[in-house]
């Protein structure tokens, strides 16, 4: 039973009965509202995220979470799943319910022979990467350190080796998870492979992941990567570049830009390069970069496959404020271009504007063989708001919003479910596309009361 803790109308407090069970049965730890480490156990990475749930459980092992699982569903609590919590939408943490966090998971086993990683679901890519470079391996995950590897390879998975190697969801092998009904389950491409199939790209829908089998690829250590800045007033020139250069790019070679503002108030035209080729072979491939225009700044060098994980680290730590809408672009026009420049001379300090290329590997990969459909798209395209005075809110959200608007005659429709925040059921069936009755039907088998719904949430339909 749930009951309103006497020291305030707004904060959930359990029986003691039933949190004295808990504890006993946990080997992890269980915080409360009245717990001294509470606040910081409620925090996610996103500053604008408030909220304060009945208890945090943190995990230690999948048993945990199969007994976590079970007491949500005996007090009929609301569960949100965390593991890195960087999700923007703050999804991994709720009001008045039951945050199962599995950050404290951190075991990691690699093959070098076999070329495979085995990973407890709280590791964030960072430490993921760390363990597989010790052996020149790698498989792709995403552009900041800090964040989860399970949210994000649930969500289909970006990063610099996606180009080449698939998105994360597709080099997975297996999955260990905890399903609605508290059953620990192998899921592989023999053993409930209709499971497998629906967490290589559809969320946290089906359950709570505790364990991920990759298959790596040799990289590095050291690659030709960085970045390339142009002046705003050359930037319609070198966007025009970038849109040339990267629509020839080779599977290796992965091209992202930005359009930036510096500390002074300047903006900038930023490209950045990431060739996980040979070394000499990435200098050519990346000279017509150097040669294009006059930069203001040449970043591009041999660096650790490391520094280029946790580059973005410093632009995006935990506890300032985000914001950010997203779409896919199949190309980059003139008209698209000018609307871009128009968009991003009003944005307030510190936002960005992103296209991150996608494509190559990507999109040789059946629409049908996993839930992530937007397979055709070549670049996501979204503005970045960050800022730290809860007063600056409106202003932010409102640029941003805006200049999404402005570029929807550009996209394609769809979007990247991890890049999804609060924005409603036809965003969701954008993200899937004609995969999302098969997620329906799933969702129907394994979970068809919505246990799991603070995600991208695909709805039972029984």
């Amino acid at each position: 039973m749930l009951k309103l803790a006497e020291n305030s109308g707004t904060e959930p407090a359990l029986q003691a009965s039933d949190i004295t069970r808990l504890r006993q049965t946990i080997r992890g730890d269980l915080i409360l509202p009245d717990d001294p480490g509470y606040d910081l156990a409620r925090r996610v990475w996103n500053g604008m995220v408030d909220k304060r749930p009945a208890t945090v459980i943190y995990c230690v092992e999948p048993q945990d979470v199969v007994t976590a699982v079970s007491f949500a569903k005996s007090q009929n609590l609301l569960v949100a799943v965390r593991g890195g919590g960087h999700n923007v939408a703050g999804s991994s943490v709720c009001d008045g319910g039951v945050v199962i966090d599995v950050s404290r998971m951190k075991r990691i086993e690699v093959d070098p022979v076999r070329r495979v990683a085995r990973a407890e679901a709280g590791l964030n890519l960072g430490e993921f990467d760390a363990a597989t470079q010790a052996h020149g391996l790698a498989t792709t995950m995403g552009v900041n350190a800090d964040t989860g590897i399970a949210g994000l390879t649930l969500g289909g998975g970006f990063g610099k080796l996606g180009r080449k190697h698939g998105l994360s969801c597709d080099n997975l092998i297996a999955v260990e998870i905890v399903t609605a009904d508290g059953r620990l389950l192998k899921a592989n491409a023999a053993e409930n492979a209709d499971l497998f199939w629906g967490i290589r790209g559809g969320g946290g829908n089906f359950g709570v992941v505790t364990a991920f089998e990759y298959r790596l690829h040799p990289v590095g250590p050291l690659l030709i990567a960085g970045s390339m800045l142009h002046r705003y007033d050359h930037a319609r020139e070198a966007m025009r570049f970038y849109r040339t250069f990267s629509s020839k790019a080779p599977d290796e070679l992965s091209l992202d830009a930005a359009l930036v503002t510096a500390p002074s108030g300047e903006r900038f035209f930023s490209i950045s390069a990431c060739y996980i080729g040979p070394l000499g072979e990435g200098e050519q491939i990346i000279q017509p970069l150097r040669e294009h225009g006059t930069p203001v700044e040449d970043r591009i060098a041999a660096v650790s496959y490391l520094q280029i994980q946790s580059a973005g680290d410093s632009i995006f730590p935990r506890g300032r404020r985000y914001y950010w809408k997203a779409q896919f672009m199949r190309e980059i026009t003139d008209q698209a271009i000018d609307t871009l420049l128009a968009a991003y001379a009003t944005a307030p300090s510190e936002s960005l504007l992103v296209l991150q290329q996608v494509g190559g590997a990507i999109s040789r990969v059946p629409t049908a063989e996993t839930p992530y459909a937007n397979r055709d798209a070549l670049y996501d395209c979204f503005p970045i708001s960050i800022w730290n005075d809860p007063a600056d809110d409106e202003e932010h959200i409102r640029w941003a919003r805006g200049l999404w608007d402005a570029m929807r005659p550009f996209s394609t429709g769809g979007v990247y479910a991890n890049n999804l925040g609060e924005e409603g059921t036809d965003r969701v069936l954008a993200a899937y596309g004609e995969n999302y009755p098969r997620l329906a039907a799933l969702k129907n088998k394994y979970d068809p009361t919505n246990f799991f719904r603070l995600n991208q949430n695909i709805r039972p339909t029984i």
